[in-house]
């Protein structure tokens, strides 16, 4: 489903960002699938649904919920996996860890999204024991998108190229390495040490995140 060595690209903007919107994200898959990328990754059955119809790329479809007291928002559970399905989705998303969540087990979820819905499993995880967890129950890939993100995994700066080398070596499901890839060099180290693909997101496309970082080297 997603060709070795495949650049995604994640096209999310939250909220508060002006880019937010299915038209917006739709233009700016657009703009990768121009550029070479190999996927896309996307948030939500509108933004997904929008995506679907201007390219023909592998769509990585994930469906954040943030409910109170639950930790895990990316596809909680299953309504939320079908939805981005129903849009247009080639391979759905989710949360791997074992944080709380208000929906089905991991291994409930991935089965039944595999097994009713037909479509491979993305696991994001923020750990080798959770990646290889995910992968015993049925994940056809895992990401490395949460580490420095969960309780136990806080303060990493870069991306963590330790962890996409333990889950290569280890897990045996495709690796995907996901999280803090902002310069070609660490893209290109991510296949080096054996990953799949790579996701790269705010780096390409938010654009007020990359101006950012320049105008911080702007004279004050």
């Amino acid at each position: 489903m997603l060709p070795q060595g495949s650049l995604i690209v994640s096209c999310q903007a939250r909220a508060d960002n002006p880019l937010h919107g299915p038209a917006f994200m739709a233009a700016m898959a657009r703009a990768a699938a121009q550029g070479g990328a190999g996927g896309i990754r996307a948030d939500g059955p509108a933004d997904v649904a929008a995506i679907r119809a201007v390219t023909t790329l592998p769509l990585i479809g994930l469906n954040k919920r943030w409910d109170e007291g639950f930790p895990v928002y990316i596809t909680p559970d299953f309504a939320a996996a079908r939805a981005v399905v129903q849009a247009g989705a080639d391979i759905v998303a989710l949360d791997a860890t074992a944080r709380p969540r208000n929906g089905e087990p991991v291994a409930t979820l991935i089965a039944r999204i595999r097994g009713e819905l037909g479509k491979p499993v993305l696991a994001d995880i923020a750990t080798l024991e959770q990646g290889v967890a995910a992968r015993a129950w049925g994940a056809d890939y895992v990401a490395t998108t949460l580490s420095g993100y969960t309780e136990d995994t806080q303060g990493a700066e870069g991306p963590d190229l330790a962890l996409v080398a333990a889950l290569v070596r280890e897990c045996g499901a495709k690796v995907i390495a996901e999280g803090r890839f902002d310069t070609p060099a660490l893209v290109a180290q991510a296949f080096a040490l054996g990953a799949h693909a790579v996701v790269v997101g705010t780096a390409i496309t938010n654009p007020r995140e990359i101006t950012r970082r320049f105008a911080a080297a702007a004279p004050r």
